[in-house]
């Protein structure tokens, strides 16, 4: 490929399809590099068995533990990366995830931008993502510019009894912010989507607001972009000084190709970002790229979530859509608890083997469709504190390892708490939901979906891999656009704020760079 580019954006996740986008908005020319190819619209996309149980679209990566323990890692190389399979739940990180605060488990550092720096990105990025939602009911959201660019997904009948049982207890529940394009929100003219196998899942309808269908599809209409699929990008390589990069060794299709840019923009995720600066050790970086502070690749959160299910007496729950509700009202803490705790939310239903294994021991020999009618899915998240000794490494072979542990764990078993004592209190004023008995299950290392923090920002390169405008402290055409930049994570899903910072970046690109 002898054409010349002004920009290599290797993966096109969340981060980096939003920076095709913007960029070639822009008019820059940009060399696309994505490690899987697309996702086929086939009647698998909405299989439980063929999705989660087989994992028809995950790939057979091995990456090994801190014991040197293989595991496969839940993450997805396609175009429109994990965002393909998202459950497209795109919140603003609140004013305090900003901030140094305090936790069971330790300290959450601050960040060198605070949520003023990124407020308009984060309008922008609702708007571009379509975000349904309603400001004013969260009791912890930040202020913003504006509404939300859509109403949000109603409530089906179940969810507004649960939404009205806590309300009466003096909590604040609120409609999920949802990244979602229906064609009924562009008028009655539109055949209507209805949504049921939605997260976790590819949209063959396309009405999922992900990398691809948001960004890459209009990038590429440009005339800008140039997607080359099934390229894996095995190191970067830099000028005599180890200042600038020069060439993108990349094997597409097994064979291998050098691409160069004037800038290269790094997004394959937090681990595999890493991973990639660790494998472009060199003379001028004898460590790894960037390296020279030892941070590449430390402090890798994963966000402490999982899943509990409320198994009732009677079959209630007919609903379709059930992803539509959150609390948040303990996220700063509560009467009980003088440390955050996190946020739960209603999640896409658990797929059939999954709610069979759960309930085997509550309806033994019941089939799933009866099963089903007596669960309410739940997912929780507490904050993970980012740890030098989490990290990512590579073994001489090029293997990926994970060196990984919990961390403020007791927040996160704090808050299942506060789940079953709520029902228990709904319960004592609709019996409908009295009785509940509960079944769960907590995601483990291989759990990546919000995987993040290897590349952190800062001002200090004593400290810190990236700059404010997430170039590489040591060189200077390199940038990163996915999650590997935060300093932490707060408890909310990440996607809106990778896609917030990487309308950032490239306003910086765009006004100070290019």
């Amino acid at each position: 490929m002898k054409k010349e580019f002004d920009i290599i954006i290797i993966g096109t996740g969340s981060g980096g399809s939003t920076m095709a986008s913007a960029l070639a908005a822009a008019g820059k020319s940009i060399l696309l590099l994505e490690r899987g190819g697309f996702i086929p619209k086939e009647k698998e996309n909405w299989d439980p068995h063929q999705v989660v149980t087989v994992g028809r679209y995950r790939p057979n990566d091995v990456w090994y533990d801190g014991d040197g323990k293989p595991f496969k890692p839940y993450i997805h190389y396609n175009v429109g990366g994990n965002s393909k399979v998202y459950g497209a739940a795109m919140f603003r990180f609140r004013e305090s995830d900003f901030r140094e605060v305090r936790h069971y488990g330790g300290t959450s550092p601050a960040w060198p931008l605070q949520y003023g720096d990124y407020e308009p990105y984060y309008s922008q990025a609702e708007a571009m993502y379509g975000v349904h939602g309603r400001r004013g009911v969260d009791p912890t959201e930040p202020w913003a510019s504006g509404d939300y660019p859509m109403p949000p997904m109603p409530y089906e009948p179940l969810i507004e009894e649960l939404n009205d049982g806590m309300k009466k207890l003096g909590l604040r529940p609120f409609p999920l912010p949802m990244g979602i394009r229906l064609p009924q929100d562009r008028g009655e003219a539109e055949s209507p989507v209805l949504l049921e196998n939605f997260d976790g899942f590819p949209d063959p309808t396309d009405s999922k607001s992900d990398g691809q269908t948001v960004a890459i599809k209009p990038a590429l209409n440009t005339g800008k972009v140039t997607l080359v699929t099934h390229a894996y990008v095995e190191k970067l390589v830099t000028n005599e000084n180890g200042t600038s990069i020069t060439g993108v060794v990349t094997r597409v299709k097994e064979a291998e190709q050098v691409f160069s840019a004037g800038l290269v923009i790094v997004a394959c995720g937090a681990v595999n970002s890493a991973a990639l600066f660790l494998r472009s050790a060199s003379d001028k970086h004898p460590n790894g790229l960037a390296n020279g502070s030892g941070m590449v690749g430390r402090n890798l959160m994963l966000h402490h979530n999982g899943c509990l299910v409320a198994f009732t007496q009677e079959p209630i729950n007919d609903c379709v859509f059930q992803k539509s509700l959150g609390i948040a009202d303990y996220y700063h803490g509560a009467a009980d608890t003088p440390f955050p705790l996190g946020e739960i939310q209603l999640m896409g239903r658990n797929d059939p083997d999954t709610v069979l294994w759960l309930a085997e021991s509550i309806y033994p020999g019941k089939p799933y469709e009866e099963v089903k009618k007596h669960s309410i899915d739940f997912w929780l998240t507490s904050e993970d504190l980012p740890s030098p000794e989490n990290r990512v490494t590579i073994d001489r072979d090029g293997k990926i390892r994970v060196n990984y542990s919990r961390n403020n764990y007791g927040a996160y078993e704090r808050l299942k708490e506060k789940l079953k004592e709520l029902f228990v209190q709904i319960g004592d004023a609709n019996p409908r939901f009295r009785d509940i008995r509960w079944k769960g299950y907590d995601l483990d290392i291989s759990g990546m979906s919000h995987q993040n923090g290897t590349l952190r920002f800062g001002d200090d390169p004593a400290t810190s891999v990236l700059d404010v405008n997430c170039r590489a402290h040591e060189i200077d055409n390199l940038y990163v656009a996915d999650a590997s930049f935060f300093p932490s994570c707060g408890a909310f899903n990440p996607s809106l704020t990778i896609v917030a910072n990487a309308l950032r970046v490239s306003d910086h690109l765009k006004k100070d760079v290019l």
